[in-house]
Order: C-alpha cells, then structure tokens, then sequence
C-alpha cells in the first residue's frame, strides 16, 4: 500500500513538472521594468524564476540574522528547565530559600512559568515569607488564573475557610479540571453543604478524579456529614432510606446517623442502625456507641448486646456498652462486672467513667473518687490509679478471654 502511494506521488509530481515546463516553454510575452530611466526588458518566465530567487535570498538572509537571537532563546530555555528541575528537587528537600530562588528565575520562561510560580510560592509559604508567598500567588493568577485558582482553593480549604475556597473555584472556566470538583466537594462538606456535595460523586467517578480506595472514603465522608447536617427528622430518614446497604452497613454513616437522631427524637432508629452495621460488619467503635446512645423505648437493647457476646467475648467496646445498659437498668452488680471485664480487656477512660457512675449511685464514694479520677489519667496518658474491691478469682476471670471456634469446632486465636 505504501509502494502505491508513493508511486501515485511520484507520478503525480511528474505530471506538474511536465506542465510547468511545457508552460514556461511557450511565448507567455515579455516584462519591461523601468527604473530612473533604465529599461530592463526579460520574459515572463525569467522574471517569474528571478522573483522567487529574490524572495528565497531574503528569507535565507533573515534566517541568518535571526540564527544567533534563535540560539540564545534555546540556551535560556534549556537554563531555565534546568533551573525549574533543581528548584524543584530543592523544593522535595526542604531547602526552601535556594528552592524558591531557583524557581522564581524559572519563572522568567513563559512555558516554565505555571509550574514554578506555584513551587516558588510553596516553597515561600514553607519558610514563613508570607508577603513573598503573596507575590507568588498573584503572579500565577495573572499568568494561569485556573491554576492559580485551584492552588489558593486548596490553601484556603486547609485554612478552614470553606466559604472563600468555594468563590476561588467559582471563577474557574468550563471545563473544569477532575481536581477542582474534589475541591468543591471538600469544601461543601466543611461549609456544611454536604448534600449539595453528593451530587459531584457521579462525575468524580467519571473523571477519575481519586483511585477507588481514595473516592470511597470521600463518599464515606460526604455521606456521613449529609446525615450529620440534617435539619430535621424527615430530611434525615428521608436521606437514610435513600442510602444502598453497603453505605449504612459503614461504620462512619451508621455512626453519623445515629448520633444525629438522638437529639432528633429518633433514638430507636438510631440504635437500630447502629446494630444492623454490626452484625454486618463488627466495629468496636460501634460497639462502643451503642451503649453510650440514649435510651428510646426499646427494651430489647440489652438482650441484643449480650446475645453478641458469644461471638466477641473479649471486646472492650462491646463490654462497655453492656455495663452502661445495665447500669441504665440499674443493674449495678452486672454492670460492674462487665465494666471491669471492658477494663481488662483495654478499654478507656469511658469505661472508667461509667464505672465511677456505678459507685456513685451504689454511695460509694471512695471507689467513686478513684474511678473518676483514672478516667481523667487516662485522658492525660497517665496510668490509672489501683481500685480495691476486687478479688484475685475476679481479676483472673476480667482478664480470662474466652475460647472461640470457628463452624468446624477448631479453636481461634484472639483477634
């Protein structure tokens, strides 16, 4: 195919070169010139052919001017990219001064300038010079308002002013860079707009914005912050009941829901919630919330929490929960049981904290003093404070774990 068409060009140049010559060739007439009273007299076809002579000689001769201006414009290139390259490797080892040096001389190439404007100002901003930093940043908004945008939005997003980081990304021109919506929907979840972020998900997706690891914690993120946001109980059953079960089975939305229908006066849904995700998929930090949730009008919270029990016999958090639903039931016997099994098993100032409520209400003051005090220790980092009381069988069985098998009766190690 390649022979043909090769053919057909040659053939073809062949043909023009047939016609041209037989055009120069004929009588085509003459061209008189004159010029201060000389008269030059040639015909057509020389005056044609020493026109484009002429033309050619002063192009050559212009390319010769141009060569050395052309030869130092490619040395200040080539400088100003070895530049950027040392600016930047300054800049990944913390020498800022010679960093921002390096890169704002970079900066004097219009190709280069995009990249070191922001090197430079970062590297301006990691030394303290702030009024440098600011100079940076004007220049890169003059010169790439898009990057400027987007750099001053992520600053202003990690300054905590989410309002000014949205009216940065505002002025950014269609279409917009895959970076600049995970901006924006960073910046909705901080400004409280959660639910206006949910709907960047989808193009997020598309745009390959962040790995799938990376896209499923931000969705994680912008959903629970919609849940937390909600301003009243039928917006957020609304948004619950449209969630698919993989996202209320997560340990962060369950968590988020559940919080906010408390104070909503959804407090069985809430601990509904938080039970469905851990059956599902067990997470202490659940199992610690779901006794400190507040009490609703279901009475089967209890006998749920021990039934997990079996399965998770040396979880802290679970065994908190159980010791603050008994003391809720006034069960102070079983919850100071649980709660020092909990304490055996690490868990925290909470614990200590449920336990010194126990005391309190059984009038025991001093043990009361000693549990309060080790849940304010602990707080500190420092360790707790001994509490008598409690025999040595009892130790024994607080820190005893028990043995779990798996469906083939073979016994597990502890997780």
């Amino acid at each position: 195919m390649n022979l043909y068409r090769s053919l057909l060009w040659w053939l073809a140049l062949a043909v023009l070169g047939a016609l041209a010559w037989h055009w120069f060739s004929q009588d085509l007439g003459d061209v008189v010139v004159r010029f201060r009273g000389l008269t030059y007299t040639t015909t057509l076809a020389y005056f044609v052919l020493a026109w484009g002579l002429l033309w050619f000689a002063l192009w050559a001769l212009w390319w010769l001017l141009r060569l050395p201006l052309r030869a130092w414009r490619r040395h200040a290139h080539q400088l100003a990219r070895s530049r950027l390259v040392s600016g930047l490797e300054a800049l990944h080892q913390g020498r800022w001064q010679r960093a921002e040096q390096l890169l704002a001389k970079a900066a004097d190439d219009p190709a280069l300038r995009t990249p070191a404007l922001l090197g430079a100002r970062r590297a301006a901003a990691a030394r303290g010079d702030a009024e440098a930093a600011a100079k940076h940043q004007a220049a890169l908004l003059k010169h790439d308002a898009a990057a400027g945008a987007l750099d001053q939005a992520e600053r202003l997003l990690q300054q905590g002013r989410a309002e000014d980081a949205l009216a940065a990304l505002s002025g950014l021109p269609m279409p917009r860079p895959p970076r600049a919506g995970r901006l924006q929907a960073e910046a909705l979840v901080a400004a409280g707009r959660a639910a206006e972020a949910q709907a960047l998900l989808n193009g997020l997706r598309r745009d390959q914005a962040l790995d799938a690891d990376g896209l499923a914690a931000l969705e994680l993120k912008i959903t629970a912050a919609s849940l937390a946001q909600a301003s009243n109980a039928n917006t957020l059953q609304q948004a619950w009941h449209a969630l698919p079960q993989r996202l209320q089975h997560a340990a962060p939305v369950a968590t988020a829901f559940a919080r906010r229908a408390a104070p909503l006066g959804l407090e069985d849904a809430g601990a509904l919630a938080v039970a469905d995700a851990l059956e599902a998929n067990w997470d202490e930090s659940l199992a610690a919330l779901y006794g400190r949730l507040p009490a609703g009008r279901d009475s089967q919270r209890l006998a749920r929490a021990e039934a997990w029990l079996a399965a998770h016999p040396s979880s802290p958090g679970l065994l908190a929960t159980l010791g603050c639903l008994c003391r809720a039931q006034e069960l102070w016997g079983k919850a100071e049981d649980y709660l020092h099994r909990a304490l055996a098993q690490g868990a925290g100032a909470d614990a200590w904290e449920s336990l010194g409520h126990v005391f309190t209400a059984q009038n025991d003051a001093g043990r009361a003093q000693i549990a309060y005090a080790n849940a304010l220790r602990l707080g500190r980092g420092e360790p707790a404070l001994p509490l008598d009381g409690r025999s040595l069988r009892q130790q024994i069985a607080d820190q005893a774990v028990a043995e779990i098998r798996n469906a083939h009766g073979i016994p597990l190690l502890p997780p």
